[in-house]
């Protein structure tokens, strides 16, 4: 059962969650595409970078679309942790964490300034090196 996160490499909170995510992924349940990839839209010509760097996407191994949590709750349960996020999918919850989220990821690289360092990861670097400036 593979699925496959959609993403933005670009974004360090974003890099940082692919990252735990793929340490936990022991089973190979979940598979990442960076949207930013430059050959990402001849391999996937059926996602649209515009729309994912809107909002993360997932497409179940049956072909099926999730979007914002819905693929986040799927990636995490695929990995066995954070069942906490179900409770985010409850309908009346969910109104307000789909609202929640969609200001994050609109937000995303302001709010990864916040707690990184910076906004946005260059060369694949995401996180100021705090040895550096010793």
């Amino acid at each position: 059962m593979k699925f496959t996160l959609f993403y933005d490499g670009s974004c360090p909170l974003c890099v940082a969650e692919m990252g735990k995510l793929r340490e936990l992924n022991k089973q190979g349940a979940l598979s990442f595409e960076d949207i930013l990839a430059p050959d990402f839209s001849d391999r996937y010509p059926d996602i649209d970078v515009n729309k994912a760097n809107q909002i993360l996407h997932g497409y179940t191994h049956e072909g099926t679309l999730l979007l914002g949590l819905d693929a986040t709750h799927r990636a995490w349960s695929l990995v066995g942790k954070k069942p906490w996020i179900g409770i985010l999918r409850w309908p009346v919850i969910r109104w307000f964490a789909d609202h929640c989220y969609l200001f994050f990821a609109r937000n995303r690289y302001a709010i990864s300034y916040v707690f990184t360092g910076r906004s946005r990861c260059e060369q694949g670097v995401c996180y100021k090196d705090k040895s550096a400036s010793k």
